[in-house]
Order: C-alpha cells, then structure tokens, then sequence
C-alpha cells in the first residue's frame, strides 16, 4: 500500500501542469503521478495545431476569442467557463514559456508567428512547428524532474477509484457526499495490483479515441477516466459530442493511430478538393475550407459517400514552399514516407475520431460530483466546448483548469486525511484468460460498431443496432473480467465498453442534430437547450 496526499491519473498537459503548480504552492506536499506507459506517452504529445490564446491585443481581443469558442459551441457552452479560460489562458501560456516551452517566432524578430486555424476569427494559435504538443511535454516533464516532491510512477495502470463502496457501504447514483480516498492500480513491473492511498485524487487521464476504429489518439486513448469515474457513480456529461477531425492522412496499409494533417494546413491556405481537383466546401459552408470541424468533416463523409471514393483530398500545391517545410516538416515527411509529395500531388484525407468534448461533469474549480475528487484536461466536460471544441482550445482548457484546482485544493488539502480500512485487492480464483483472442477480437467488434453506427452521422436503428451488440459485449467481457487475473487488455476493453455505452446512450436521448451530434431522425435543432447527463 503507498500513501501519498496528492494522485494524479494521467501525465499529459493538464496532469502535469498540474502537478508543478501544486508542488509549487506546498512543497512539502507529496504528490504521484500515475502513467500507465512512460510519462512522455499522452494525448498532449500528439497536439499538432497549438494552443489559443489572446496574444496581440492589437488586432485581437478576449471578446472575439469568447464569441468564436461559443458560436463552434452551438449553444451548449458555459459562457461563464469560456470566459475564464479565455481571460485566464494568456496567462497560464505564459508560464509555459517560463517553464521553457518554445513557440515559434517570426523571422528575425521577437513577436510569436501566430497560426490560424477554423472557427477563429483571428491569428491566435501559438505552435512549435507541427509538434506543439510534443514541445509542450517535453517542458513540462523536464519542470516536474526539478521539484522533488513530484513523484512521475510509469508503467502504473489505475483500475478503479476508492470510495465508501470498498468499505462495504451501498453506493448508487443518488447517494449524497461520495468520497474517493486513491485509486487501485496494477504496477506492471511487478503484475500485482496495489492500494494507492491519496487525501485528494486529480483525474487527467486523457480522451477515449480507441473506442473508434480510426483515431488520431494513441493507443493509450481508452477513456479510463471517463469509466472508472461512471462506475464509481460520478456523472459524466454530454458523452454524445465526439470530434472528428476532417482531415487524418489516409493511407491505405491502416495505422493505428492514424497521422494527422493539422487543421493548421488549412489555415495556412490549404484548400479541399475532390479526386477530380475540384473544391466542394462551398456547398456547405461560406467560410469553406475554414468552417468548423464538425462541418467540414460531415462535409467530407458526405462527399465520399456520394462519389463511393476512399478519400478526399486537401490541395498544398500553390502554397509557398518554403514556408509550408518550416511550419509543417513532420507532415511533409510522413506524407513523403509513403509516397506523396505535398508540392506535387494532393494531400489524401479521411475523419478520424480527434476529440471527446463530453466527459466527466465539472464545476469551475474542477470539482467533480465526488467529493476530493478533481478533474481537468480531456477527460473532464467543463462547459467550455459545448457542442464542439474550438480548434487549439483543448491544451488551454487543461491549463487553465489545472491552475483552477491547484487554487481550490490548496485551501482544502489540510482538513482531509487518508482513509483507513480499505482492503487490498482481491484476486483469489482467477486466472490468466486462457485465449486472448477472445480479448483482442471482442476490441475489433467494438470499434466496427461505433465506427459504424455511432459515428458521424447516426440515426435510431443504427443506434438500437449498436445498443444491442453493445450489451453482449458487455456480458461477454464483464464475465471474463470477474474470473480472469487482471491485465491492462481486459481493463481497456472494459474501460471502451462503458465509454461506447455512455456515447450511445447519450446519442439517443438527443433528439435534435447540433454540433458534433447529427441524427437522420432529427435533423433540425431544437429550440430549448439541455445538457445529457448520465
């Protein structure tokens, strides 16, 4: 059993911003962080596009960043959060400058060479290449190595989270003041699970793209957050808004996760076109090639729905090329590995699931419906992307929610304790899962089944198709789960089951098309606004 007063569940941007700023406020606090891989494997890492925020106060303003994260919103975000994040963001990107994070500048000059992606009205996007994200990591890994009472356990796999429901208690949906005191979780150097004891517990565990067949989200992408949160009867939000980005690279060989052209190509004057060379966002949208991603990846399904084609194609030829090397050298390169060169053959392009703007239910402190536990960073829905994230709003929304809970829980950390009396856990009578292909095909069922029937256009019969595969599944695994040993495979299985429950439930209770959510049945939007909660 170890004992720590802080966990943090996941090492990407909002968990390890996090934690540096917690271990800032109190350095005598212990604080671990959990990765189920190595630290430097996360969400954050493949971050292509940048992060948002208000930077010349010349040409842009809070006022429009707040107008345009809420008309990509369609309705559905808190304008009281998009405000905080969008006032509060510009300061938290400045710390990560302070913590050495680089942006790219302009030539010869000290000002930042600000990116614009769709949805924005202005240039506000700040980048390092086409490796934000993987920049951003880096910094922050190495800030967290300096303050010693960081503790960063890699190869820690987070089962379950703790509550009154292990000591015995009977704990529903409707039960007042659930607590969580730590988490279970399987150390896998050793193969033995572990109580991991914590006066306050930060989920930050990252996204759930692996619940679709094709995702630019790695592997480690199964919503373990988002589960373990529901199970133990935390409320999740809106679970139904999944982002598709429009314009994954396709390749015919399959890759897992897919690469990813950053919507910042076509901000940098990319334009979409069909097989034959010819554009076709206008007949969807007058801002064309820049509209938002939820209409430019219907847009693109529609259209290779239409044609019967594999993909469609984004055009880089006319732009200079010079420019198009220094911005986006791991796209030319990767495009380049398999036969394409971006300044003389079109960019092929598929959707690909990108984003969960739904998740775990949050208040403006990160405080969820379970009492000591936080939330913050993909997993979380906070209000601010609504219906639809905003392109480069996410990396701020973790940093601005980390600082938030750092606040919070440094004015409440002292009147809590560990809790007593939680029992090691049990894994008497199972055993190793005699073929584990009854683990690996029952994954391949459940990415065909969300990939086609809840995915970017849905409809009643696919989702009834999908509700009933979906509980044989579940059946299926829940039984291997209770008598097999315990293994991250069966666990991430179980995690995407529930994330493909939540995501389908939540579909069909939304009888209206908006944002990321488009239904044959209904597809106007209503006239009232509501969240879905389950």
């Amino acid at each position: 059993m170890k004992k720590v007063d802080i966990l943090v569940l996941g090492s990407g941007v909002a968990g390890l911003s996090f934690a540096i700023r917690m271990a800032q406020k109190q350095p005598q606090t212990s604080i671990a962080v959990l990765s189920k891989t190595i630290s430097s494997e996360s969400n954050t890492s493949y971050a292509q596009g940048g992060v948002a925020a208000v930077w010349d106060d010349q040409k842009d303003s809070y006022q429009k960043h707040i107008e345009d994260t809420l008309d990509a919103g369609d309705g559905l975000c808190d304008e009281e959060i998009v405000r905080i994040v969008v006032e509060e963001g510009p300061s938290r990107v400045r710390e990560l400058i302070d913590w050495g994070t680089r942006f790219d500048k302009e030539k010869q000059e000290e000002q930042y060479d600000l990116g614009r992606e769709g949805g924005h009205s202005e240039n506000r996007i700040l980048h390092y290449k086409d490796i934000t994200g993987r920049e951003i990591q880096r910094a922050l890994l190495a800030k967290a190595k300096e303050l010693p009472n960081i503790e960063v356990l890699e190869h820690h796999f987070a089962i379950d989270l703790l509550t009154q429901h292990h000591l015995g208690r009977w704990v529903t949906r409707l039960s007042p003041n659930i607590e969580c005191y730590g988490c279970y979780s399987l150390n896998l150097k050793t193969n033995r699970a572990e109580r991991i004891l914590a006066k306050a517990t930060v989920m930050a565990s990252g996204g759930a793209g692996q619940v679709y067949k094709s995702t630019t989200n790695p592997t480690i992408a199964t919503g373990d957050g988002m589960a373990m949160t529901y199970r133990a009867k935390g409320r999740v939000r809106n679970m139904e808004f999944v982002q598709f980005h429009p314009t994954a690279l396709y390749n015919p060989a399959g890759e897992n996760p897919v690469f990813l052209v950053s919507e910042a190509v076509r901000g940098f004057g990319g334009i979409l076109k069909d097989a034959e060379g010819q554009e076709f966002m206008q007949k969807y949208d007058p801002r064309k090639s820049l509209a938002p991603r939820d209409i430019v990846a219907r847009a693109i399904d529609q259209e290779m729905k239409n044609s019967g084609s594999d993909c469609m194609y984004l055009d880089c030829r006319h732009l200079d090329q010079e420019a198009f090397l220094a911005h986006f050298p791991n796209i030319y390169e990767k495009c380049k590995s398999i036969g394409i060169d971006p300044f003389e053959q079109m960019i092929p392009v598929v959707p690909a699931c990108h984003y969960f703007c739904g998740g775990i239910e949050t208040d403006a402190w990160g405080q969820t419906s379970i009492h000591r536990l936080y939330a913050c960073g993909e997993c979380t829905s906070t209000g601010l992307h609504g219906a639809n994230r905003l392109a480069s709003n996410s990396l701020l929304e973790g940093l601005v929610f980390a600082d938030r809970i750092a606040k919070d829980l440094d004015q409440k950390l002292a009147e809590w304790d560990w809790k007593e009396g939680i029992p090691a856990w049990e894994a008497t009578g199972s055993q190793d899962p005699k073929e584990l292909v009854l683990i690996t095909q029952s994954m391949k069922e459940l990415k065909e089944i969300m990939s086609s029937y809840v995915g970017i256009v849905r409809s009643n019969l696919r989702l009834e198709r999908a509700f009933s595969r979906l509980r044989l599944l579940y059946e299926e695994t829940e039984e291997l789960y209770n008598k097999s040993r315990i293994s991250p495979a069966l666990c991430e299985l179980r995690n995407l089951i529930t994330v493909a429950y939540l995501v389908t439930r939540s579909a069909a209770i939304r009888r209206e098309s908006r944002g990321l959510h488009f239904t044959t049945d209904y597809p106007n939007r209503q006239e009232y606004l509501d969240d879905t909660r389950l």
